[in-house]
């Protein structure tokens, strides 16, 4: 397929493990077989979690696997004043707003969202508050009212080829102001810029055609549309894969070291045995 460009997006807060090495072989796979280029990008927006260690240990399991990507590796860290600068559009417009609340309940706002874990939505205690109120140490989200106002709802649709959610989805103003509510793009003082946000404009830079992740983040896609729409960015196509999940049937999660591919390494396992164990091996 000319022009299928893609990614794996980590965030490097510990170790690969047979979730992520799945969607990153599925990416990979899917990239090659159709001709185009597979990246690597680094979404390593919260400078407190995020350390250059773990990047490290995440490039040389990708290596280990046997993938190869196009490019160099692009850290987002390098470019969160620029994601910051490029929240104008959005200001100039009367989208964002001020608020005050607590750091914690912020911080929860701009990390990727985890499965399991309800999306809190925001009350709208801050929303009548104007730009020229702003303080230090204020987060800015987005007025989801106003936004939606301002875009045509026969256009907020996109294209998903997962084997869950095949077809194609449309975004209902309604439900999104009832499920995704106002939410948190930056906070200065600690120079946070939200995963949703920052992933839109480099799938955007880096002229991204399908985006392939896990199925928990399929709820997430209607925000990043209505942000692409908004900031007249381009919708890639979604593919949102099935999760590799423990004995209990959870999801594999960081902190579940026991998955991490660099254990299965250090006991001898080759890279097409951790095929073998998330389905994607080769004949």
């Amino acid at each position: 397929m000319a022009g299928f460009v893609t990614r794996f997006a980590p965030s490097p807060t510990g170790p690969l493990h047979l979730g992520h090495a799945y969607s990153a072989i599925l990416a990979h796979d899917m990239a090659r077989e159709a001709g185009g280029r597979f990246l690597v990008r680094m979404e390593d927006t919260d400078l407190l979690r995020c350390k250059p260690e773990w990047k490290s240990a995440i490039i040389e399991d990708l290596q280990w696997l046997g993938l190869n990507w196009d490019g160099p590796v692009l850290n987002q860290s390098s470019h969160i004043q620029s994601y910051a600068t490029r929240l104008e559009t959005l200001i100039c417009a009367g989208l964002l707003y001020p608020c005050s609340c607590t750091r914690g309940d912020i911080r929860a706002a701009l990390a990727a969202p985890q499965e399991g874990v309800a999306h809190q939505i925001y009350p709208g205690t801050c929303r009548r508050r104007p730009m020229s109120d702003r303080r230090p140490g204020d987060a800015l989200r987005l007025d989801l009212t106003k936004a939606l106002a301002q875009l045509d709802p026969s256009g907020l649709e996109y294209s998903e080829t997962g084997p869950r959610h095949t077809g194609r989805h449309c975004i209902n103003p309604e439900e999104a102001q009832r499920t995704i509510g106002d939410i948190v793009l930056h906070r200065k003082d600690e120079e946070i810029v939200a995963y949703f946000l920052a992933s839109a404009f480099d799938d955007a830079d880096q002229a991204i055609s399908h985006v392939i992740r896990g199925e928990d983040l399929f709820a997430f896609t209607p925000i990043q549309v209505i942000l692409q729409h908004l900031l007249s960015l381009p919708t890639p196509v979604y593919h949102h894969h099935r999760l590799i999940r423990d004995d209990q049937g959870k999801r594999l999660a960081k902190r579940d070291d026991a998955r991490a591919i660099a254990k299965y390494r250090s006991e001898g396992a080759s890279a097409q045995d951790i095929r073998r164990m998330v389905g994607l091996e080769r004949v």
